[in-house]
């Protein structure tokens, strides 16, 4: 699972680069706000598309690391078979989740803003590259699941 391992480490750094933006850009719109008395009129608009990237991204590594939250009582109490069995139940379901939900909404959403040429207002970004991040999440958690299924024993 060497590859797998590099899609994590580089995954981490992109949420660490995002996370480090994110700080700047706060720490930019409380300095112009209260220090200069002269409000960045882009931080918050920036702020919030970057609180979104790191929230989905977050979420397909999270999932790839395996540290979701889960309920694991009934999983717990079953015998291995049982368990293998929910294991697979559960990711075939995460895996049609992230595909019809995130690949396939993702996709149309990306879609429908690019084709109505849709940009942010204060960074006059288009918001179909805003939206990428829910399909590029959606393929990284179908990669993640998928591979769970195959290399558990």
């Amino acid at each position: 699972m060497g590859f797998r391992k590099k899609v994590d480490k580089i995954l981490g750094w992109i949420l660490v680069v995002i996370m480090a933006v994110m700080v700047i850009n706060v720490l930019w719109q409380v300095f112009s706000r209260y220090i200069t008395g002269n409000p960045s009129s882009f931080t918050d608009e920036l702020a919030r598309y970057l609180m979104i990237w790191v929230g989905v991204l977050g979420a397909a590594y999270v999932s790839g690391r395996n540290m979701h939250v889960a309920i694991d009582v009934l999983p717990m109490k079953a015998g291995k078979k049982t368990q293998l069995l929910l294991f697979r139940m559960v990711n075939v379901l995460i895996i049609l989740f992230a595909f019809f939900a995130l690949v396939v909404g993702g996709i149309r959403l990306v879609y429908i803003s690019y084709i109505l040429e849709q940009h942010s207002p204060a960074l006059n970004v288009p918001l179909a590259f805003i939206y990428t991040v829910l399909p590029l999440s959606g393929l990284l958690i179908i990669y993640y699941k998928t591979t769970d299924l195959i290399y558990k024993k």
